[in-house]
């Protein structure tokens, strides 16, 4: 009430005070909006809104917005629609490029950590317009390895326990106890260089002799113990090359029980000393020695005017021929051989340098050959407990030819090819040779490409065997170094000469 009071006083006139206050008032709110703006303000709006542009989304908006991208565009595509090269088209293609270069950039930046990106389809809906889809290494080596698969040549069901680890054509990934002379007869075995039972039990041992004089007894351990150890490192090297012959592996038995008798207190020198000896001993017994008494007793069953038939190449049968002659005796030689091996080409050569009369011949023309025969000497790989022969793969064949003939069929076997084994067909025990042998054998494969046909034919199945087995009933009488005797009395053989 004071102030009104006072205000009346001072404006005796009301409404005229009323209306220049009035007046003043929307003059300063007129002056208020014309005035300027401060120029500090202006500068942080400006830089406010080139932030919100220049700000980037987060990789989950990114996700989310290739998300929905990829819906749309499989809705479009299960509709059937396809679309056309318009400026919409443009744009969404110019859209998804920003997208993209948006996520390199926040994948690149440090603050923004990479985010797990989508793969998207292509955007037209044209076949011809895809881009083939990209394989991941793995599945790349998998398509390439499927036409190598498809070459491999197929197996038999019958004899698949024949088919193992292929062989070794190479020292590559042997182990490091394997001896340097290991590695050079194991592959002179595996490419035929030597061949042949007595041949590869001889080198076996003369190289086994080596490795003995190499060895040294590591610290802490027992000659005895620790030989036997080393010396099937390289047992299984020379098996990973070839199987055992039936005369290696009597060899290797006799020479680790002669390695478990020397007692653990003889010095070393004296230990390796007395084992070559021992080898020296048993390859001039069991090998020289009785390899010279079955040729003196084979020779002496051949008579002037015989016509001998030999199957491949027998070093024992070679010798009992080379000695015959040698007495002074007239006889002739038919020496029949087949493939993939041929090695009666290198025995009929030997015989034909001393001055025998020889005949080379293929198997297949045998039935010709053997009618005008008289005796057929064979060769062994191993006699089986049954009586049986086990050896190259024909001798089956000239045996049995020779029976029905009349014609005796003496084998000429030293104790060390006898084996107490029983074979009853030449399936459950045998040695499956490489396929690629079959006519390639004295040719470069390589060049031919013929391999290639081998392999790539699906109807065609290679295979290699390399013994048979010949009945006891084909066979007249086996002369060994203990003398001329049945098939039948074999296990009466193998026991002495294994307690021997």
């Amino acid at each position: 009430m004071v102030s009104i009071l006072a205000s009346d006083q001072d404006n005796p006139d009301g409404s005229k005070s009323n209306g220049q206050g009035k007046d003043s008032r929307s003059s300063e709110a007129q002056d208020l909006s014309k005035a300027p703006v401060a120029p500090i303000g202006i500068k942080a709006i400006a830089e406010k809104s080139a932030a919100q542009k220049n700000e980037k989304p987060s990789g989950a908006e990114l996700k989310k917005r290739a998300k929905a991208e990829k819906a749309a565009k499989r809705a479009q595509s299960k509709q059937g629609q396809q679309a056309p090269p318009n400026d919409a088209s443009k744009s969404t293609k110019a859209e998804n490029k920003k997208l993209s270069d948006e996520k390199e950039s926040i994948q690149s930046s440090p603050q923004h950590p990479p985010a797990k990106l989508q793969h998207r389809r292509s955007g037209s809906a044209s076949a011809t317009s895809q881009r083939p889809l990209q394989l991941r290494p793995g599945q790349q080596q998998a398509a390439a390895a499927e036409p190598e698969s498809r070459k491999e040549p197929q197996k038999l069901a019958f004899i698949s326990h024949l088919y193992g680890i292929p062989r070794r054509t190479s020292i590559a990934g042997a182990g490091k106890d394997v001896h340097p002379s290991i590695f050079a007869l194991g592959l002179q075995m595996s490419n035929y260089i030597i061949c042949g039972s007595n041949a590869r039990c001889l080198s076996t041992l003369l190289v086994f002799k080596r490795v003995i004089e190499a060895y040294v007894t590591p610290p802490n351990n027992s000659l005895p113990r620790d030989l036997t150890i080393h010396l099937s490192a390289q047992i299984d090297y020379l098996k990973s090359c070839r199987p055992l012959s039936v005369s290696m592996g009597n060899a290797i038995r006799w020479l680790k029980l002669t390695i478990s008798t020397i007692d653990p207190d003889t010095p070393e020198h004296q230990a390796k000393t007395k084992l070559c000896t021992a080898i020296d001993n048993f390859i001039r017994e069991r090998i020289t020695v009785a390899g010279q008494a079955i040729a003196s007793s084979a020779s002496s069953r051949i008579q002037d005017g015989d016509v001998i038939v030999t199957f491949a190449k027998s070093s024992i049968v070679e010798r009992t021929l080379a000695e015959a002659y040698r007495q002074g005796k007239n006889f002739q030689v038919i020496v029949a051989d087949s493939e993939p091996l041929f090695e009666g080409r290198n025995s009929a050569i030997a015989l034909a340098n001393l001055g025998l009369q020889v005949q080379y011949a293929s198997i297949n023309t045998l039935s010709h050959l053997v009618q005008d025969a008289t005796k057929v000497f064979l060769g062994a790989h191993g006699m089986m407990s049954n009586g049986r022969l086990y050896s190259r793969i024909g001798t089956a064949l000239v045996a049995m030819m020779a029976r029905d003939l009349d014609i005796p069929v003496l084998v000429l076997c030293e104790s060390i090819k006898f084996t107490d084994k029983v074979a009853l067909d030449s399936i459950a025990t045998n040695e499956l040779a490489p396929t690629h042998e079959l006519g390639f054998v004295g040719t470069e494969v390589g060049k031919s490409g013929e391999e290639d046909e081998w392999r790539s034919a699906s109807n065609l199945v290679g295979l290699n065997l390399m013994y048979d087995l010949t009945p006891a009933q084909c066979i007249h009488m086996v002369i060994t170094e203990y003398g001329s005797l049945p098939p039948s009395s074999v296990p009466v053989v193998q026991r002495l000469s294994t307690n021997t």
